[in-house]
């Protein structure tokens, strides 16, 4: 009789001891982030205000104690729900010691409501409230955060939803998914140590063996030529992410891998996922081992149903995707940062307390000649330090390219338009130390590290907006910018200017449709997020794809279609928070 008396206790302690980790969990976490989900069909109290108190405050973080900005007492702050046509009222209190904002990212709205000190208005003092009020014009899912300092990276941000009119989510039942990224280590000291040394947190870098084995591949003078190449550029072909998992704790919905964030199913439900990318610096893969999501929407703006298995988020950008799981099983969530150096995961499941088997993380991947937006006869790229270095760089197709060797068994899709973008080396001033002389258009390529994957990868060319857009004329003018920085210094621009060192604002007319062409002439993928405005993607599809922040890989050019339709001056920049920090910012004006 000792046995099953003695199993039984086990039992009741485990027991025990998960209900009260439940409840360490719920202070830990916000209550947005419950397992059930909403239910379709929940209302939405659309009229009355939102109170938000921002401070610092304790938190348990991955185990460890951290101070994070708090937004009503969790961190990420509380879900925000709105309904298109109401009228938005949000009262924020500052119990910070230091100014700050919330910028209401991918909504349009009054210049003075959007939310970016010294652009579109003054802050929030220490101990004031700010009223924010607009009408909501728009529904999906859309993100806030802080535009003052890096208080992002301390955990100043929540997601924000706004249903559809008629109430119809497209799902029988959804939940919010945030991805953060969270370190012990204070933001301006990351950015200190990210000045001083170039691939300070990278500890993925080559080894003799890595070399060994690209000789016995494809042989001494190749590996030679491409390492020479790195040498030359003074970066790693590993250096992918500024900063990555040797000093980042990835949360999901404001829970480490072992708190192992749910969300409850029943089998048979459509289930909505409202993936959000609210990390400071991090670009996930994002997967569903063993379930294929449909892609309905990106960046809130509702796109052609598309079926993938894996998608790429990057820093900002948001995805909607329904799956049907028909089994009474859990699911994993994974998470995986770009350049496989941590991931957070969650949980699927129909019970809280189930897991699923957690993937491994990849081999780390690397950039290949592809990054550098050139062919094999070495005229692509010309890498120019400001001590008069020089070094031509070639690439388009090797085995370590950034091109997908799933692409084969792709749909075919349309091109983007061919730009004919060429330009002669130190054109863009002081922070440009490369420049991409023959940048191409990579809209069909997953990215780095997914090339070779035999999932089905979503790419920007798969993405088809869901109707026609209001404005229809052709662009009346075109704007060029160019990406540029100088890694080994931590310099990041437009057109090689940071922004405390340009001359003005880009002008944009109120009233016109114009041609936004952006060259990415770094080694870095850049989300580059505009204010106020609509970016419709020219990606060969009709209707083209509306999106706030667009994702460029290296050596790559894209083109998009504006209308200026907001008067005032809005922020441009790089979402990468410390590319923000270091100049990869300007001012686009309306008049």
């Amino acid at each position: 009789m000792g046995k099953p008396i003695e199993a039984s206790r086990r039992r009741f302690i485990k027991s025990a001891i998960g209900v009260a980790s439940g409840l360490a969990m719920a202070r830990m976490a916000p209550t947005w982030a419950s397992p059930l989900g909403r239910s379709y069909g929940d209302a939405v109290n659309a009229d009355s205000a939102v109170d938000l108190h921002i401070r610092r405050e304790q938190m348990n973080i991955g185990g460890k104690i951290g101070r994070p900005i708090t937004i009503n007492g969790s961190m990420p702050g509380p879900l925000i729900r709105l309904k298109e046509g109401q009228k938005a009222r949000l009262n924020v209190t500052n119990s910070l010691a230091d100014d700050t904002s919330i910028h209401w990212h991918g909504i349009i709205l009054p210049e003075n409501m959007d939310g970016v000190p010294g652009v579109s208005f003054p802050g929030i003092k220490p101990g004031q409230t700010f009223h924010y009020e607009y009408d909501v014009q728009q529904n999906g899912t859309y993100w806030y955060h802080s535009h003052s300092g890096l208080q992002e990276q301390l955990g100043h941000l929540g997601p924000l939803v706004i249903d559809p009119a008629d109430g119809d989510i497209g799902a029988d039942r959804e939940h919010v998914v945030v991805l953060s990224d969270w370190t012990f280590e204070d933001p301006h000291e990351v950015f200190r140590n990210l000045t001083v040394a170039e691939g300070y947190y990278n500890y993925q870098q080559r080894t003799l063996g890595d070399t060994l084995a690209d000789i016995r591949r494809q042989g001494l003078a190749k590996t030679w030529e491409q390492r020479s190449m790195w040498n030359q550029m003074r970066m790693s072909s590993r250096d992918l992410l500024d900063v990555n998992g040797s000093a980042y704790t990835y949360l999901m919905n404001g829970r480490d891998n072992g708190a192992n964030w749910t969300a409850l199913y029943k089998p048979g439900e459509r289930v909505r996922l409202r993936v959000i990318n609210g990390s400071a610096m991090s670009f996930f893969d994002f997967r569903i081992p063993g379930l294929e999501m449909t892609v309905v929407s990106a960046d809130g703006q509702p796109v052609k149903p598309v079926t993938v298995d894996e998608f790429r988020i990057g820093v900002a950008e948001t995805y909607d995707v329904v799956v049907t799981p028909k089994c009474d099983r859990p699911y994993t969530l994974f998470a995986e940062t770009m350049d496989r150096s941590g991931y957070v995961r969650g949980t699927l499941a129909t019970e809280v307390g189930q897991e699923a088997q957690v993937p491994e993380l990849r081999p780390v991947p690397e950039r290949g000649m592809a990054a550098m937006g050139m062919s094999h006869d070495m005229n692509g790229m010309d890498m120019s330090s400001n001590q008069g270095d020089d070094a031509s760089m070639g690439e388009h197709h090797d085995m370590h390219g950034d091109h997908g060797g799933h692409m084969a068994e792709s749909p075919q899709r349309p091109s983007a338009p061919d730009l004919g973008i060429e330009h002669a080396p130190g054109g863009h001033g002081p922070a440009a130390a490369m420049i991409a002389r023959n940048p191409v258009s990579r809209l069909n390529e997953p990215g780095v590290g997914l090339e070779d994957v035999e999932r089905r990868v979503l790419v920007y060319g798969d993405l088809i907006g869901a109707h026609p857009w209001p404005d229809e004329r052709e662009p009346e003018r075109d704007i060029e910018l160019h990406l540029t920085g100088n890694m080994e210094k931590y310099m990041w621009s437009f057109d090689g200017v940071k922004f405390t060192e340009v001359d003005g604002p880009v002008e944009f007319h109120h009233g016109e449709r114009l041609r936004l062409i952006l060259v990415n002439d770094t080694m870095m993928d850049h989300p580059i997020h505009l204010h106020g405005m609509w970016m419709e993607l020219e990606n060969g599809q009709y209707p083209r794809p509306r999106k706030h922040t667009i994702s460029l890989k290296p050596s790559e050019v894209v083109s998009l279609q504006i209308s200026a339709d907001a008067p005032g001056s809005w922020a441009f920049h790089c979402h990468l928070l410390y590319h923000m920090k270091a100049g990869m910012f300007r001012v686009v004006n309306v008049s």
